[in-house]
């Protein structure tokens, strides 16, 4: 299935000529090396794959790494003998893949670029944690790709639509309708809120077109999440597991903020600040923090103490929040395609923006305000995010999110009114096509990785 990162894995290769090794970073089971495999096939004479979850275990690879690295022209004679292939002076790319299982091979790169003659992609997940950093220099000519689920034009190129993203982004820069095709790309985007961007997901959605098949793929991937919580995430793993599993209820309160006396009497965010990394740095959720001053630079105004944990796929968040004995799976996927089931649907629709805000290069703010003596003062807004083009002032896009019938917007009117000199155009993402009206654009909510 085309993938965007392809691109940037040819502007690296154009670019760097060997003087760099790509890093693919993301969720287990989004494609990592799937994409950097096709990427060898395509583009260079020949490959050579190293899955280092099973060769950390083989001897004349690992003995390869730790003996004879100081002489690379023995450690790439010796992994030839191995491999039984021929290297070709820039024309052989070596797959580190899961090097976080190998952090050894990982600290090589920078001997291993230095010597110029040939490229190097590494694939992981946790690769930031501690136990996998510990006692290893990062080497400095890594540079880091970000790999998230399919996005929704992704999902559109694998059912075969190669154009309505096109007219999308062209309506979007208009701020004209959509017309007809609004429900065309509603309709595709329920889908792909529901199937998710997971590509072992959304190729079984391909072939079968069947939720309960889908549901299923799903299902072993949220287990595999499970697994890897047990098995890797040490002393943190139960309270790892808790806020796993704690993140789709608090999706579903109105201000989606994460609550920690929900999940643990007196806990405070001291003993979840690592939990939440760990999740994060797995790519299993994306995290939004409070920006307390609506500038550029919202960075450096965060609340560390106030954040929202979103899954970081929303399909794999329906099957995680209804998992019931999985005997209402396929009916909750039907009623949520032709939405006719009183759901609480609020924490979907945010929760994919957010996904699609992440996978455009987004990091994730909101902002909270609350005042007890001072109504005009409380606020929720559901994502800031900066334009791409800074200017003397109107730099922050506020975003409000909404999932029904009910599109008032009093905590929007309230920020454009108190922040107008800072606020770009504010957006209300809806289930409806575009309009313009009072200062506020209303956008479909498939134009949310436009913004």
């Amino acid at each position: 299935m085309r993938r965007k990162i392809y691109d940037k894995l040819l502007e690296w290769k154009r670019l760097d000529h060997g003087t760099s090794a790509v890093l693919i970073n993301g969720a287990r089971r989004v494609g990592k090396s799937f994409i950097a495999e096709e990427f060898a096939k395509m583009e260079y004479r020949n490959y050579v794959m190293i899955d280092f979850a099973t060769a950390k275990d083989d001897m004349r690879i690992t003995d390869t790494f730790k003996i004879y690295l100081a002489d690379t022209k023995e450690f790439f004679k010796r992994l030839s003998a191995i491999f039984g292939k021929t290297f070709y002076e820039r024309e052989t790319l070596f797959i580190f893949d899961e090097v976080q299982k190998f952090p050894r091979a990982r600290e090589a790169i920078k001997k291993l670029v230095a010597d110029g003659r040939y490229d190097f992609i590494e694939t992981g997940s946790l690769v930031s944690i501690q136990e996998n950093v510990k006692d290893i220099l990062i080497p400095s000519e890594e540079i880091d790709i970000d790999m998230y689920p399919m996005d929704f034009e992704e999902f559109l190129w694998a059912k075969g639509n190669e154009t309505l993203m096109d007219m999308i982004r062209e309506c979007f820069a208009k701020r004209v309708p959509m017309g007809p095709l609004h429900r065309v790309a509603m309709d595709a985007f329920r889908e792909y809120m529901i199937v998710g961007g997971m590509p072992q997901a959304v190729k079984k959605y391909i072939e079968t077109d069947d939720f309960k098949v889908v549901d299923r793929e799903k299902r072993k991937i949220l287990s595999l999440y499970r697994k890897g919580i047990r098995e890797h995430a040490g002393t943190l793993a139960e309270r790892v597991e808790a806020l796993y599993d704690f993140v789709p209820s608090q999706l579903q309160e109105h201000e989606k903020k994460v609550v920690l006396s929900d999940i643990e009497p007196d806990a405070r965010m001291r003993d979840y600040q690592d939990p939440i990394f760990w999740l994060k740095d797995a790519r299993v959720v994306n995290v939004a923090y409070n920006a307390t001053e609506p500038n550029v630079g919202l960075r450096m105004s965060l609340d560390h103490s106030t954040v929202k944990c979103y899954f970081g796929d929303t399909g794999l968040l329906i099957s995680h929040a209804f998992d019931e004995n999985e005997l209402m799976a396929e009916d909750i996927h039907n009623h949520l395609l032709f939405d006719d089931i009183a759901l609480n649907k609020g924490m979907l629709t945010e929760n994919v923006v957010a996904q699609m805000l992440a996978a455009s290069g987004r990091k994730l703010y909101f902002f909270s305000r609350s005042s007890p003596t001072d109504r005009k003062d409380r606020m929720e807004i559901d994502f800031l995010v900066s334009k791409s083009k800074l200017a003397k002032k109107n730099n922050v896009i506020a975003i409000e999110v909404k999932s029904g019938k009910n599109v008032t917007h009093r905590s929007l009117d309230k920020f454009k009114a108190k922040y107008s000199d800072w606020m770009g155009e504010p957006c209300l993402l809806w289930d409806r096509d575009i309009k313009i009206a009072n200062g506020i654009a209303y956008l479909p909510l498939y134009m949310a990785s436009l913004l």
